[in-house]
């Protein structure tokens, strides 16, 4: 079974633990660095074309902004195809309850019939919100897994946790 791991991370100023901290790495890309170490999947950054802004308040206006529009960003590129991938972890914060809108348009842009899609996603208190909904919704066809929310603050030590999510959806 042939796996990639899709994510959209940011790092820069992000409020972790209820401060506002600035990170090299997004605790997105960095779970993603867990699962792919953990099973060996390929991986894949979704990058728009327009980043958000490296402050985080004016991030989160931009994100916000985005949601309220239903916008579909440009993405800087896509995997030539997902035909060879049984599995697709999804990984993403969760910008105003949900995903962020540039996974959107890279979830609009394939087929994921008949494919397994295990999201994760970051967050400092909101959870997986409404976001597996959303991949159902636009993923007709695919098998959407149990989620895993991941605090953000705490992703550096989350492995454990990583490792059992995966252990429990590959049953």
């Amino acid at each position: 079974m042939k796996a990639l791991i899709a994510y959209f991370s940011r790092a820069h100023e992000n409020y972790v633990s209820g401060t506002l901290k600035e990170l090299e790495v997004g605790n997105t890309e960095a779970a993603a660095g867990i699962i792919r170490k953990l099973t060996g999947a390929d991986i894949f950054r979704i990058d728009p074309v327009r980043a958000y802004a490296a402050d985080y308040n004016t991030c989160i206006e931009e994100a916000r902004a985005d949601r309220r529009r239903n916008a579909r960003p440009a993405l800087k590129e896509y995997p030539e195809s997902l035909d060879g991938y049984d599995v697709i972890y999804l990984g993403y914060p969760n910008y105003w309850g949900t995903m962020p809108m540039a996974v959107f348009t890279f979830l609009e842009h394939f087929d994921f019939k008949g494919k397994a899609i295990r999201p994760f996603c970051t967050h400092e208190g909101s959870g997986m919100g409404a976001s597996e909904k959303d991949i159902a919704r636009l993923c007709a066809g695919a098998k959407v897994e149990k989620g895993l929310p991941i605090h953000g603050g705490s992703v550096a030590s989350a492995e454990p946790l990583i490792r059992s999510w995966l252990e429990s959806i590959s049953k």
